[in-house]
């Protein structure tokens, strides 16, 4: 992945995340907040809270790793099985990870380090165990393609309900919501469509609440909320993000829908809860439209209020960033 230290200034800003505070909502089934320590894991991209495995969440490096999945106890940080895939030849660059109906699993290896210039990039999707124990899983592959052109992406994510899989293109200008096909085809190229902006966010990650009312996307710094309103999004809120984060990659409803978590790239990187939108967060999803919506600059995804402190934090990750992407180039 190639980062930009402009996009990423202006995602700070925009998003205003960098001011948030923790938050005090009480915790229950793995969403405390925890740190991941498997050494193995150094790039964590992506996160889904199992629903079979309370307390369980699945994650997998960004590239140069293989065809592996992490099962990440949040009562100990330690990992508890490890998935090696086969039927999938060499990922590329794995970027999300979601969780569909029947526990069926689904991996995005939708990143494209070359800018948005693979001319088709894949999905996998197995079932998830239901022992955790380090073991071989046969996937099925499927060829993507978007309907207007390649593209880079980080957000993957799988409609609780009917299966169908959506993902957020990555732009620093701001990107789009993609819906595949009713159901995707091992044996041809299933064309995802745009069907909603996403605007002012260089989306990381994406998640949808258990029921599938909510939509969430992040960026490095920030989040924003959408009602689902069936791929027919409305903006709904900005997110409060945990701090401290030098990449923020990810995010995931806990498997109950009652916080969001969010995780960072890194070795021994740490995964944080926060309020979810809506009812979850301590309104109705009415009154928090309202509020967005009201005229009084809250939702139009500008606000410029970011103290000196927060900018200062800001800078030394976007120096730390830049210098380990050029690292990763070389």
């Amino acid at each position: 992945m190639r980062r930009s230290l402009v996009p990423l200034a202006a995602t700070a800003l925009l998003t205003g995340g960098l001011l948030a505070l923790p938050s005090t909502a009480s915790a229950a089934d793995g969403d405390e907040g925890f740190t991941i320590e498997d050494p193995r894991i150094t790039e964590s991209s992506g996160l889904a809270a199992s629903r079979q495995h309370p307390g369980i969440y699945w994650t997998h490096n960004d590239s140069d790793d293989g065809a592996f999945l992490y099962a990440v106890d949040s009562a100990t940080g330690e990992t508890v099985a490890t998935l090696t895939l086969t039927g999938v030849g060499t990922p590329r660059d794995v970027e999300a990870i979601s969780i569909g109906p029947g526990n069926q699993i689904y991996v995005g290896d939708i990143g494209d380090n070359l800018g948005g210039t693979w001319d088709h990039v894949w999905i996998y999707q197995l079932p998830e165990p239901a022992e955790l124990t380090d073991r071989t899983v046969r996937a099925t592959q499927y060829v993507v393609q978007y309907e207007d052109g390649a593209r880079d992406a980080e957000s993957l994510v799988v409609h609780p309900e009917t299966g169908r899989v959506y993902v957020v293109d990555k732009n620093a200008e701001g990107g789009h919501l993609y819906e595949g096909p009713a159901e995707l085809s091992p044996s041809g190229t299933n064309v995802f469509k745009p069907i909603a902006a996403v605007p002012d966010l260089e989306a990381t990650d994406a998640t949808l609440s258990p029921d599938a009312r909510y939509l969430v996307v992040r960026s490095y710094f920030g989040a924003v909320a959408y009602t689902w309103n069936g791929g027919q999004l409305k903006r709904l809120e900005r997110l409060s993000v945990p701090t401290g984060f030098v990449q923020g990659e990810s995010v995931t409803y806990t498997a109950d829908g009652n916080r969001l978590m969010y995780g960072a790239e890194g070795e021994g990187s740490k995964v944080l809860p926060e309020d979810p939108p809506g009812d979850g967060g301590g309104g109705s999803a009415d009154s928090a439209a309202g509020a967005e919506d009201s005229g009084s600059g809250a939702g139009d995804g500008r606000d410029l209020s970011v103290g000196a402190g927060a900018l200062g934090a800001a800078v030394v990750a976007l120096l730390v960033l830049g210098a380990r992407r050029r690292r990763r180039r070389g």
